[in-house]
């Protein structure tokens, strides 16, 4: 491997030899005859620069060759122009900016950068910027994304919820929030995100393996969450952002402030959200053959609430730049007390139904500390990214004792873990990512590194995963080719490195053991402790073309990921699913080979993209049911084991939007999956969580008021459900269903601010149904009724950047 790596060193360094002839760039940055500051300004994606005070920007050497060059800055509108630079010239390029006017349409909102960016990657990417957000505002970030085809998530009440991408979630779909990747207790599926979506400024997510960029979580895809844009220089102000529920009464509140001079800023978010318990279109569901009355429909102790605090503040230098993210996300939340423990008979249900608002036991707190800092170099040729994190995941699950096995029957008071305390988990996690990207002619090469390190520790009078430590790196190469003005190559090298330690558990109680018909006390060892160290070496390779309205991308690739410590050493009940699970310490790396294809074709009127994909798995890791049960700890609850198959995974998704005129238009979104497992114990059947094919079918018209209001909207959705019938034991078939939904939104003028509104209606005729891919589901329990959505914005501002410029 260090051969290998060495020589793709040799090469990319002669090949900056070979085309050293450079060129010298500068220009003037103006907006209605005033210089514009602290305008962003880069050629393709490689060279970066900002104008200064009077709007002047230079680059000194850039080689020969076809560029792209971009001007853009928050509220104005994106310029691009093509460059042909064949001589050691200096070329001069003034250029005028216009305000942005953005309409909203269609099922994803992209500026052109986007645009440029998803048209040349080979990977099925797809990006979404706040205002989509804020249009199709859920419980959740994840909720809020779920009309895009193949991304859904595992919901578990209202508020919490993880991310499905093509049927593959938890640590098979990495979550990455301000360019370092999330790292929470992300293999249970009974707590969500610690994200708060009012924060996400811009999500890209990519269907489809994307390790070799992100490292070996992104085995089953990544959704690369981007910070708010920076702010004007020399401005101050904000937003108020509010909205209610009707479902579960649902409020939320985030305001967000910022001030910058011309190189300093500070930013600040703070979100507050409380909700009671959702209510579903059943008066009764069946736990596990047991029926459970819901009082006045509402799934009892499903409430919770979110306090979040997010600050940013760095300097914007010509050539160094350097910003510090800090928050802190907290989340308490109940969970359906009828589903959760040994017994769905234990409720009071006095105490539970005096109140829709209140939180009792079982319950859960998850408190997420992060520190992120990037600091980018531009020198001359060379775009330089460092970015350094910590973070601090505390959750904890409290419930009443419940003693099984040789447990004791009374909590013992000499015991320092609180009697209340179920289960706990703190980690800490230090990371570090550095890259270079630069331009040799029509090739640019993008070189980097990361390395992560995690401590999770536990805590409680139940187990389930050992403590752990775990460090992971990776070395990769990426070169874009630009063949020319309608081809594209991508290659890509990625080396990984990593390393898990599990401790030793033994039980906190004595229990009975019979050895030669003597009886003794012992305290068992749950999970012995284990060391593994893995490697792997992947590679991708893609193209993207386009020589017209038809357009085409095809990814290759190759990609691994590690087990995770439940895999490798859980043993114990898992209340929230009435089962018994078991790791397996010889579990190998999870590897995956994917093709990705992307077809499309796009006029005035018309777009359309089909995206078939095929994936196999030698080793998929899976939780695999067994005819035993567990009478030592599990009270007689099913065995379930992590155990490997081979399975072979294929789909398309399909986006289609059709201008009828331009007001009316409309969007059509498809996908469908099929999965198998090809050896094991359970071979010939799909993988739990598996999406049944759906389509979602959106009508909008937009009204043109001529003055006061602007993008005015009014639309309404048809989702069709198909039924799913290929499931694994004991997962259930979920029947077909069909929901219509509502929405419409403006933009007020008022004075010189814009308020915007958002309304939507989910679930219109209160439809009960399934979803297959939600946490719920397990037991039967419908999905949310009609819940009416209303959002607010209002932005406000103290200084304007043009008053500033006027006497600068």
């Amino acid at each position: 491997m260090s051969r290998l790596f060495v020589c793709c060193l040799l090469f990319i360094g002669f090949s900056s030899i070979l085309h050293a002839q450079s060129s010298q760039l500068s220009g003037r940055v103006l907006l209605q005859g005033v210089p514009v500051p602290n305008a962003m300004v880069h050629v393709d994606s490689t060279f970066y620069t900002t104008t200064d005070q009077h709007g002047v920007f230079t680059f000194q050497a850039i080689p020969y060759g076809q560029y792209v060059l971009y001007v853009r800055h928050t509220g104005l509108q994106l310029f691009s122009k093509r460059l042909q630079l064949c001589k050691a010239i200096h070329y001069e390029q003034d250029i005028t900016l216009a305000w942005q006017l953005t309409t909203l349409h269609g099922i994803a909102v992209h500026e052109s950068v986007s645009t440029k960016k998803v048209q040349e990657s080979a990977m099925n990417l797809t990006i979404v910027q706040s205002d989509f957000i804020r249009k199709n505002l859920g419980g959740s970030l994840m909720q809020s994304l779920d009309k895009l085809p193949g991304v859904k998530s595992i919901g578990i009440g209202a508020g919490n919820s993880k991310p499905l991408i093509r049927g593959l979630g938890f640590n098979q779909v990495m979550v990455v929030e301000n360019g370092v990747k999330h790292e929470g207790q992300q293999w249970g599926a009974d707590h969500g995100l610690e994200i708060d979506q009012f924060a996400a400024g811009q999500v890209e997510i990519i269907k489809g393996p994307a390790s070799f960029m992100y490292g070996p979580d992104a085995i089953g895809g990544a959704i690369d969450i981007k910070p708010i844009s920076l702010p004007l220089a020399h401005t101050m102000g904000g937003t108020i952002d509010l909205a209610g529920k009707s479902n579960n009464g649902q409020w939320a509140a985030s305001g967000y402030f910022y001030v910058r001079t011309n190189r300093w800023f500070l930013t600040g978010r703070f979100s507050l959200s409380e909700y009671g318990d959702f209510r579903v279109p059943a008066d009764t569901v069946h736990v596990y053959s047991y029926a459970v009355p819901l009082y006045k429909q509402h799934v009892r102790n499903t409430a919770g609430k979110e306090r979040n605090i997010h600050l940013s503040t760095g300097w914007l230098g010509k050539k160094l730049a350097s910003i510090f993210y800090i928050s802190r996300v907290y989340n308490k939340s109940g969970f359906f007390a009828n589903a959760h423990g040994l017994e769905p008979r234990r409720v009071n249900h006095n105490l539970h139904d005096r109140s829709s608002r209140d939180i009792q036991m079982p319950a859960q707190e998850v408190t997420h500390h992060k520190i992120i800092n990037k600091t980018t170099f531009n020198l001359q040729q060379h775009h330089i990214e460092w970015q350094n994190g910590f973070q601090h995941n505390f959750r904890e699950e409290f419930n009443h004792y419940v003693n099984h096995g040789y447990m004791p029957p009374v909590y013992p008071t000499n015991r320092a873990t609180p009697a209340t305390l179920e289960r706990s988990y703190k980690k800490s996690v230090f990371t570090t990512a550095l890259k270079d990207e630069w331009k040799v002619g029509q090739h640019q090469f993008t070189i980097g590194a990361n390395a992560e390190w995690q401590h999770n520790q536990i805590d409680g009078w139940s187990f389930l995963i050992p403590a752990f430590t775990q460090w992971q790196g990776g070395l990769y190469v990426y070169d874009k080719w630009r063949v020319n003005n309608q081809v594209i190559l991508h290659g890509a090298l990625r080396y990984d490195l990593g390393r898990i330690k599990i401790e030793e558990y033994a039980d906190w109680f004595p229990s009975a053991i019979i050895e030669n018909g003597d009886t003794s006390q012992q305290y068992l060892v749950r999970s012995t402790a284990i060391s593994r160290r893995f490697a792997s070496l992947n590679w991708s390779v893609g193209i993207s073309y386009e020589p017209g309205r038809v357009f085409m991308k095809a990814n290759l690739g190759s990609s691994f990921r590690m087990p995770i410590a439940k895999e490798l050493g859980a043993n114990g009940v898992n209340y929230h699913y009435f089962r018994y699970e078991k790791g397996d310490a010889t579990l190998s790396p999870e590897r995956s080979y994917q093709a990705d294809i992307s077809l499309g074709w796009k006029d005035e009127k018309m777009h359309i993209t089909v995206s078939p994909f095929f994936n196999y798995f030698p080793n998929y890791i899976y939780l695999n049911p067994t005819s035993a049960h567990d009478y030592r700890y599990g009270a007689g609850n099913q065995v379930f084991y992590y155990a490997q198959s081979e399975v072979v995974r294929y789909g398309a998704e399909m986006q289609a939007q059709y201008s009828f005129s331009q007001q009316f238009e409309a969007t059509l979104a498809a996908e469908y999956l099929y999965n198998e497992q090809l050896s094991g114990a359970k071979k010939g059947y799909t993988i739990p969580f598996t999406p049944p094919p759906s389509a979602l079918l959106s009508l909008q018209y937009n009204i043109p008021f001529k003055q006061g209001m602007k993008d005015t909207y009014v639309g309404v959705e048809y989702r069709a459900v198909a039924a799913q019938n290929r499931v694994v034991p004991p997962e259930r078939k979920t029947p077909s269903y069909q929901l219509f939904g509502f929405n419409a939104g403006t933009a007020i003028r008022c004075q010189e601010q814009t308020i915007n509104i958002h309304l939507q209606i989910k679930n219109l005729f209160n439809t009960r149904y399934l979803d297959h891919t939600s946490f719920y589901r397990l037991i039967e329990l419908p999905e949310m009724g009609r819940n009416i959505v209303l959002s607010l914005q209002v932005p406000f501002t103290w200084r304007k950047r043009s008053e500033e410029a006027k006497g600068s």
